[in-house]
């Protein structure tokens, strides 16, 4: 086997890195013409941020002596990502050292850091990985994240000014208060921190070191060769991640949420929320109502997303979703969500499918009180016409779609 090094310096692991991009692109062809031009030209716009994803992970930011939680790249929203959190990502090579985050919470209501550990070979900087393809996701994957680990905004003890210390390892240090445990393969941590109303919210700060502060020192070649293949594997990860999730699972449900927490927690998520996805199909003289009652919990927020899972561009001018503090209820407590290309004659939480005829959906509750579960769901899919003709009383006229089950 010819070593990290080598590949690096012979040029081998970039010509590797490029060809796994162009792997990872072409993974759109499996749709056929299921896909417009608008879907075409996201995944093209996806594939570019998902290259920015991996090099700002692991080409700038896997530096065993020098740790550092730095936020994912502007617009990057894999995963259904909500629009009122944020996530700091801390990237490790393995988890044989201890680390100390310390931070404020300013005005955040909650946040949660998580650790996880992914299939990650210890010598993937010595291998080619494009010519093996998706086969070689198996083996290598930085996509397929597992938490391990994790501690919430709940359980930190903060002192007056809102400061807080959380220690990281394997072995829980003597005389430390709040401890995340950490595998021997853990790959890097997570800090998802969640806003209710972001603008009138104080930021908050989050640092973090290795507790035996090592000098930095200079990237190798092995570094880098190793970087340029986790990168890489990153896009294809991905890629082939929103391909199976379309056509595996959620798109044979159109127009239905399930709750699935297997789903869920298998690229990432941590079990302190109900989290449930879903597709959604909509023509340009259609509409889709979207009736539920909200569970009693912290937070919740509807999204529509595009056919990748990233939210529509609407969501910078606060379109594209609806949440828990900025929603109008209707008289018997329920939240009523209109779905269309332009606002219907029907009173409810309106958003635009901006040019999109379908995509993914998402509900996600966060801090569910005690018993409680999460909502079932109706929805309706009605001509604008007959909403321009008859307004609400148009929606007696179609049975609903009633979706929201728990997966076993």
């Amino acid at each position: 086997m010819v070593s990290a090094e080598r590949r690096l310096l012979e040029g081998r692991a970039w010509d590797d890195f490029c060809e796994q991009l162009k792997a990872a692109g072409r993974v759109v062809e499996a749709f056929g013409d299921e896909v417009d031009p608008l879907d075409r030209a996201e995944w093209y716009r996806f594939m570019a941020r998902l290259a920015r994803n991996g090099l700002e992970r692991f080409a700038e930011n896997c530096e065993p002596e020098r740790p550092r939680l730095r936020d994912t790249p502007w617009r990057q929203s894999i995963n259904f990502q909500s629009p009122d959190q944020d996530h700091l990502l801390a990237e490790f090579v393995d988890g044989a050292h201890d680390y100390v985050i310390r931070g404020n919470r300013g005005g955040l209501p909650y946040f949660v850091i998580a650790s996880w550990r992914a299939p990650q070979p210890a010598d993937c900087g010595a291998r080619d990985w494009a010519p093996v393809g998706v086969a070689g996701l198996a083996e290598f994957d930085p996509t397929a994240l597992q938490t391990t680990g994790f501690i919430t905004a709940d359980q930190v003890h903060f002192d007056a000014a809102g400061n807080f210390t959380v220690h990281v390892g394997q072995t829980r240090p003597e005389g430390a208060v709040d401890f995340l445990p950490i595998t021997p393969d853990c790959v890097g941590l997570l800090v998802r921190t969640l806003y209710h109303r972001r603008v009138e919210t104080a930021p908050p700060s989050f640092t973090i070191q290795r507790a035996d502060q090592p000098r930095p020192r200079p990237v190798t070649p092995a570094d880098m060769a190793a970087a340029l293949a986790k990168a890489g594997q990153v896009a294809l990860g991905y890629a082939e991640l929103v391909r199976r999730w379309w056509q595996d699972n959620l798109a044979r449900r159109p127009n239905r949420i399930r709750f699935d927490r297997a789903v869920y927690l298998s690229n990432g998520g941590v079990p302190d929320r109900h989290h449930g996805f879903g597709t959604w199909q909509c023509a340009a003289d259609e509409a889709l109502v979207i009736d539920f009652t909200p569970s009693a919990c912290n937070y919740w927020i509807f999204q529509l997303c595009s056919i990748w899972q990233e939210n529509l561009d609407t969501y910078e001018d606060g379109g594209g979703h609806v949440t828990k503090y900025r929603c109008s209820h209707r008289a018997d407590g329920s939240v009523r969500i209109v779905i269309a290309e332009s606002a219907p004659p029907v009173a409810g939480n309106f958003i635009a499918t901006f040019g999109h005829r379908h995509g993914g959906m998402s509900l996600r509750l966060i801090g569910l009180e005690a018993g409680a579960e999460p909502p079932q769901v109706a929805l309706r899919r009605v001509p604008l016409a007959a909403l321009a003709a008859q307004g609400e009383a148009a929606l007696d006229a179609v049975p609903p779609v009633i979706s929201g089950e728990v997966a076993e």
